[in-house]
């Protein structure tokens, strides 16, 4: 009799409170559902991320949840087994929370909530699981050499040293380096335009494929000077397409003549440079490990990088050598200032620090 009064006082209550009737019955998985029916505004690959990071990791369990049952615990334990049990990194987690987190939205404004629980749950489980940000560490000077001597020097590895080159020193997102074409490029003027992003997902109907999209900001469309080294690589990847007599016949969206080929005259898939990235790096790791045992000398190892890594490499480069933070703003194609001065303040406190060190005892000051 007790229980049958709570319940209906919670029935009351949910009525008092707007709450609908049927909330009870709808699943987490249902108001998802809606809410990809209903989404606007997202670029079509950021979307389809988004669908699949909630059906691998949502829907299976967590996503049978009744809405109207759901506690900040039951939310906090969910992403807590994520990470200890199935191991994800805090990047994926915090993907995961997006797209959570507005379904939850969803809920709440169409009465099956009261309040999101998914509410600062993300901002507790990193302070709980000390989590730090990843940061995107660039490239030193001399690492960037060594990768740049070693694609040079190793007949295995040689395709890759134009692309790489490339992304050193244009500072391209891999989306925007895979998709650039041949018309992008003004040798004449000096000039390279970035005004499309070549993408490889899973779509919702017809699975994993290339399309086509602009920038996701206005600031990403931009034009970068062609600097002599990236000039020289360009050229170098068109010789080796003609001595190979690769020819681009894959036109997407009804784009073609892409500038980086793959040995079947198809764009390169960014998750493929990324392979090829970690294959590179443990190739020289363990060559240069066994070198420098013979020598009898501390190794010059490569750090685990990626694409994006390149990326951050050339706007540090940049930044040492840049002041104006609109010029480096307007060239990496950053939407928000705020990015281009922390990457800048980054870069310049390692410069004044070896600016110091190199100051040591030059002062005449001491006594």
């Amino acid at each position: 009799m007790e229980e049958f009064r709570e319940k209906e006082n919670d029935i009351q209550r949910d009525s008092l409170e707007g709450i609908k009737a049927e909330a009870r019955y709808v699943t987490l998985n249902d108001v998802f559902t809606l809410w990809a029916k209903v989404k606007r505004g997202l670029k079509d690959n950021t979307f389809q991320n988004y669908l699949y990071l909630y059906r691998q990791f949502v829907e299976p369990d967590f996503g049978k949840s009744k809405v109207s049952a759901l506690k900040k615990s039951d939310v906090k334990q969910f992403y807590n087994t994520l990470a200890d049990e199935r191991g994800l990194q805090i990047s994926t987690i915090d993907s995961v929370h997006t797209v959570l987190h507005q379904v939850l939205d969803m809920a709440v404004d169409d009465c099956y909530l009261r309040s999101n629980p998914s509410d600062n749950v993300l901002r507790e489980l990193k302070k709980a699981h000390r989590f730090e940000t990843n940061r995107r560490k660039a490239l030193t000077v001399a690492e960037q050499n060594l990768l740049l001597s070693y694609l040079s020097k190793t007949p295995k590895f040689q395709h890759w040293l134009p692309m790489f080159t490339f992304m050193l020193g244009t500072g391209c997102r891999i989306s925007e380096t895979v998709g650039l074409c041949w018309g992008d490029i003004d040798f004449e003027s000096g000039f390279i335009t970035i005004q499309h992003n070549l993408v490889y997902h899973d779509h919702e109907v017809g699975g994993c494929y290339f399309t086509m999209s602009t920038p996701k900001t206005a600031a990403g469309k931009r034009a970068i000077p062609i600097l002599p080294e990236v000039r020289k690589a360009l050229e170098q990847e068109r010789t080796n397409q003609q001595e190979l007599e690769l020819v681009c016949e894959y036109e997407i969206d009804g784009i073609s003549d892409f500038v980086f080929l793959n040995r079947f005259g198809q764009p390169q898939n960014p998750q493929t440079v990324n392979r090829a990235i970690k294959r590179i790096s443990v190739a020289y790791n363990e060559a240069e490990l066994e070198k420098a045992e013979k020598e009898k000398r501390e190794p010059q190892l490569l750090p685990p990088f990626s694409c994006h890594n390149l990326r951050h490499t050339f706007c540090t480069r940049l930044c040492e050598n840049e002041t104006n933070l609109k010029i480096i703003q307007d060239i990496m194609g950053h939407k928000d200032i705020s990015t281009t001065m922390e990457i800048y303040a980054e870069a310049t406190k390692e410069a004044k620090a070896h600016s110091f060190a190199n100051l040591n005892g030059k002062l005449g000051i001491s006594v």
